[in-house]
């Protein structure tokens, strides 16, 4: 996987595209990542061709809805998100740092960004869920500081005008 179309992109875009691409690349089993803003909205992933048919059928007139492993991991990591915040919220535990839900068929984590944005991963049955959590607390950990308003309104932007970030699917 490469970072493609990112040219247009300040150098601080550029670098988390960087860091999601070399999350997927070290780490074996992930099928799709996704890194969703507090609202809901999806700012990096890990097929960003999905992304963009959804783009064009917009550009089209043409209304679909999410289309894709990404768009359909951030609806997911959206939604576990603010479901964990509220049961913490409840149960007076304190801010949510990571979940982690194990199927039959894979696992998915969903790990807090210091700014209220989540990083969702949905990884393989056989990966290792030790060097899944490491790599994306290292991830958060590099990307929690400069994900700023200004550079989510960038990502936004370059999402829904189908700038690509990081091409596959994981592996």
């Amino acid at each position: 996987m490469t970072a493609t179309g990112t040219c247009g992109l300040s150098s601080e875009a550029r670098n988390l595209h960087w860091l999601l691409n070399n999350l997927v690349e070290e780490v074996h089993g992930l099928r799709s990542v996704a890194v969703v803003s507090s609202d809901g909205l999806l700012l990096l992933s890990s097929d960003p061709g999905r992304t963009e048919e959804a783009a064009a059928a917009a550009a089209a007139g043409r209304q679909e809805g999410p289309r894709g492993s990404s768009a359909d991991l951030a609806t997911v990591v959206s939604g576990i998100g603010s479901l964990t915040i509220g049961a913490a919220r409840l149960m007076e535990g304190g801010p949510v740092k990571q979940t982690m839900v194990a199927m039959e068929d894979g696992s998915l984590f969903v790990m807090a960004i210091s700014d209220g944005s989540l990083l969702g991963v949905h990884a393989a049955p056989d990966c290792d869920m030790s060097v899944v959590a490491y790599h994306m607390a290292l991830f958060v950990g590099r990307a929690g500081h400069v994900l700023t308003p200004a550079l989510r309104g960038e990502l936004r932007r370059s999402v829904a005008g189908g700038v690509e970030g990081v091409t596959g699917s994981g592996r």
